[in-house]
């Protein structure tokens, strides 16, 4: 059985003083908002309504903890970008998900949703640069809304541009969670190896 399959919701954080004391591994979600970063976790789990989807830019307004076991967590940050929210209420949300990814010793890697028809935007870059150094997997959504050879193209162009792994992923054809979940539970090995026996 995978070990994504084994996610539970846990807990949000909508301050950084509402965080989780650090515990196992972690592997933490980014990207823009409405960019599908709630339909990937579920599909990585397996699951429909583990993480809460909408059509609306912002529902995710704080950091969700999904437990995977007691070996690892997998971290639901906010959208950042076009959620049509108050000013404050999105610096608060910056705040809030600068402080977690700062902070976090146990971060074991951090996914990187684009949407695949529009990637590398100018806030995509900014936070590929803020995570300089870190271990990075750059989904590209929505993938299924492409032609192949619309798909190749991007795929080279976002892979020539970025230092990690890049992937095609479709939540709705499931192209890439495969291949993604493969990966990330490697990850999550390879830190709790690190980390050792408690």
């Amino acid at each position: 059985m995978s070990l994504l399959s084994q996610a539970q919701f846990r807990a949000s954080a909508a301050l950084p003083a509402d965080l989780l004391p650090e515990g196992p591994p972690e592997i933490a979600f980014a990207g823009r908002s409405n960019v599908g970063k709630s339909s990937a976790i579920n599909a990585l789990a397996g699951r429909r309504r583990l993480a809460r989807t909408s059509k609306t830019p912002g529902r995710t307004q704080t950091i969700n903890f999904y437990d995977l076991g007691s070996e690892a967590r997998l971290v639901d940050l906010p959208g950042y970008g076009y959620a049509r929210v108050s000013r404050s209420l999105r610096a608060q949300w910056g705040e809030l998900v600068g402080a977690y990814l700062r902070s976090r010793a146990v971060l074991a890697g951090v996914v990187v949703l684009m949407d695949a028809r529009h990637p590398m935007t100018p806030l995509d870059v900014q936070l590929l640069d803020w995570l300089a150094g870190a271990r990075k997997l750059v989904l590209l959504s929505k993938a299924d809304k492409l032609t192949k050879a619309e798909q190749k193209a991007t795929l080279q162009r976002v892979s020539s541009l970025v230092e990690g792994d890049v992937c095609l992923f479709s939540s709705v054809t499931r192209q890439g969670v495969e291949e993604c979940r493969d990966l990330l539970e490697q990850w999550l090995a390879q830190a709790a190896e690190i980390k050792g026996p408690r």
